[in-house]
């Protein structure tokens, strides 16, 4: 995520290099030929207000659709933080280590398994390997069954109810309480599914397609409809009104799959190292340092 007032970035822009050179080439080419006398138009006007109005209204679809996903990618996110640290509280304050048969590591145990999760969540949804968080704050056997599992979020989600259902078991937890837990494990899962939602489902190819299609076939049109108006600013005004229509395409392409860790994407490296500070911070232990943004791009 671009955390400046302008995409300076150069990685923002790099997509669009080429169309801009493309559509400005052509654009001198045909403003060449029209003076060269290779080609004229007799009354003849192309209405290109009125196109580029229509292609504007697919546009808009596009960019609202691409703009929801990510939104609600983020919001998502927010209730994972939220929820993260509602566990962390709840398994350091309502289990209570004073029982007889009571294990005085189980809260930390769970706040650190809720600490793999959401890293290796955030991993999932970017399509890359395990992350080294979950073998730090996952013990053998529960890492066993993570890295064998077709789904390690899920995985790290069942490690942490079968340790509730300990905790029940020697009496640490009560059922009220329990009952509570599960609430937000279930909040936790719903969240997650939401997010695969989104990263499984990708934006109708009509939305991908058209708004594409139709910007660029306006883009090559533009330059012989202002020619009569603008001659020799030709390149200019057809070349500026034409990186507007790219723009908002690539706008739409960047924020339609909001996890491909990309510069436009939720940072979810940040998102999760926020949480694992907070959860940490509950338990006593040692925090890594907060991530923070690297030439304004925070991932």
């Amino acid at each position: 995520m671009i955390t400046s007032r302008l995409p300076r970035t150069v990685t923002a822009w790099r997509p669009l290099l080429v169309p801009l050179v493309v559509l400005l080439a052509w654009d001198v080419l045909v403003t060449v030929a029209f003076k060269a006398g290779w080609i004229e138009f007799r009354g003849i006007t192309i209405q290109y207000t009125l196109y580029g109005t229509a292609i504007a209204l697919f546009l808009g679809f596009m960019v609202n659709a691409s703009y929801a996903r990510w939104w609600e990618a983020r919001t998502l996110w927010g209730s994972i933080v939220n929820h993260s640290r509602n566990l962390g509280r709840q398994a350091t304050t309502l289990l209570d280590r004073t029982v007889p048969d009571a294990r005085a590591d189980l809260p930390g145990e769970i706040v650190r398994a809720q600490v793999a999760y959401v890293h290796a969540l955030r991993t999932s949804l970017r399509e890359q390997p395990s992350p080294p968080e979950v073998a730090d704050y996952l013990a053998a056997e529960p890492l066993a069954r993570v890295r064998s599992s077709t789904s390690s979020p899920t995985a790290v989600l069942s490690h942490v109810g079968r340790l509730l259902a300990e905790a029940q078991q020697r009496g640490m937890v009560g059922d009220i309480a329990r009952v509570q837990i599960e609430s937000t494990l279930s909040v936790l899962t719903d969240a997650q599914g939401g997010l695969e939602r989104i990263k499984k489902t990708p934006l109708p190819v009509q939305y991908r397609f058209l708004p594409s299609f139709f910007a660029r076939a306006f883009c090559l049109i533009l330059p012989f409809a202002v020619f009569k108006d603008l001659q020799w600013w030709t390149p200019v005004g057809s070349g500026l009104i034409g990186m507007m229509f790219l723009l908002a395409v690539q706008v739409g392409r960047d924020l339609a799959d909001p996890f491909l860790d990309r510069v436009h994407d939720v940072p979810m490296t940040a998102i999760c190292r926020s949480i694992e500070i907070d959860l940490l911070e509950m338990i006593g232990a040692d925090t890594p340092e907060a991530v923070g943004p690297v030439k304004q791009v925070l991932w």
